[in-house]
């Protein structure tokens, strides 16, 4: 199978494409999967592009065409740092924020701590925009911010709207709460200082360049080196909306241009697929065909946790243009054609729970 284009937004770039002609434009994070997928566009939209990353989980091949050729600025710094983070901002117009000590599920739940740097992270970041003079700010937040009380009861037909996250607060893991927290800030940066801002609740993203630490992709590795028994974290009854990556990217554009009130907007898809259905798809298009091994004392996360993106609809006239089926086909794709089974085998251990 051919790995088909990763540009997959079409009148919706052009939508926004003047909003970024040569302007510029900074990505925190822009060597890791979401973000390098985000560089690619706006630099194909003509934006002046800089891209800040500690290299921690992002990956500078990502991005190493568009260094090599000059079209981006790369540097490579902790932003955890205030002086790296004030010389990241500056001169920048729009800031989006996507760097952060993250991983999937596995790893948001054992690293706990790790995670909390976020608050940190975020904190400095915002500042140093406000202080810069950043006309705008765009926020990768997370599914994580809703409530875990919501998210228990998989046969409920669910889904999460912007509108319930609210006292009492009840987020997922340090990872949630941190998201959480940065999503307040920009509210009070808004409030108090006029900053323009956008938080975008992402849902489940997968694509090419994703990290095994998330289902699809570990999905993918496995079925990849053979493994059998088949392992499926979980009951298998957890209920996701995996958003393919250029229906993510497609929606945070649009973000950035057409909400300024420092909001939180959904992105992601109404599907809502069960880890076990995702599993068997994997198998069913790589040809395996093992016994498949629930694995009830692996990290699962809540049971449903399903977008509602009407506001996104309404706001961003935004809806997600790739169908599971489809994107899997494609990530599966970029997965073979970009990784060898044994060089997965030896490290996919320690990549389920690692950034």
């Amino acid at each position: 199978m051919k790995v088909q284009s990763l540009n997959d937004q079409g009148d919706r770039s052009d939508d926004v494409a003047p909003a970024f002609v040569g302007r510029p434009v900074l990505v925190t994070g822009g060597a890791s999967f979401i973000g390098s997928h985000l560089v690619d566009a706006l630099v194909a939209m003509n934006a002046r592009v800089r891209v800040v990353d500690d290299l921690s989980s992002g990956k500078l091949a990502n991005i190493s065409r568009h260094v090599d050729s000059g079209a981006i600025e790369f540097e490579q710094a902790d932003l955890l740092d205030p002086d790296a983070a004030a010389k990241a901002v500056a001169g920048m117009h729009s800031v989006f924020h996507l760097a952060a000590n993250h991983g999937g599920r596995g790893y948001v739940e054992l690293h706990q701590a790790d995670c909390a740097t976020n608050l940190l992270l975020d904190g400095v970041v915002f500042r140093v925009c406000h202080l810069a003079g950043v006309e705008k700010v765009v926020y990768a937040s997370s599914g994580c911010v809703y409530p875990n009380h919501l998210q228990t009861d998989s046969t409920r037909e669910l889904y999460l709207g912007e509108d319930q996250v609210g006292p009492p607060y009840d987020a997922d893991n340090m990872y949630g709460w941190a998201k959480l927290m940065g999503e307040l800030t920009l509210r009070a940066y808004h409030r108090d200082y006029g900053l323009k801002s956008v938080s975008c609740r992402y849902f489940t993203v997968y694509g090419p360049r994703g990290h095994e630490n998330h289902a699809v992709m570990a999905m993918i590795a496995r079925a990849l080196i053979r493994q059998d028994p088949f392992e499926v974290w979980g009951s298998g009854r957890q209920v996701r909306n995996w958003t393919y990556v250029s229906d993510i990217v497609a929606g945070t554009l649009l973000a950035a241009t057409r909400i300024d009130d420092a909001r939180a907007v959904n992105l992601g898809t109404r599907e809502r697929i069960r880890v076990i259905d995702a599993a068997r798809q994997v198998l069913e298009l790589t040809g395996h065909r093992p016994e498949i091994r629930l694995r009830a004392d692996m990290p699962t996360g809540p049971m449903n946790r399903v977008a509602d993106p009407s506001l996104a609809e309404q706001l961003l006239s935004w809806t997600p243009r790739v169908r599971f089926e489809d994107g899997l086909r494609r990530t599966i794709d970029w997965y073979v054609n970009n990784h060898r089974p044994n060089d997965v085998a030896a490290r996919l251990a320690h990549r389920l729970t690692e950034r």
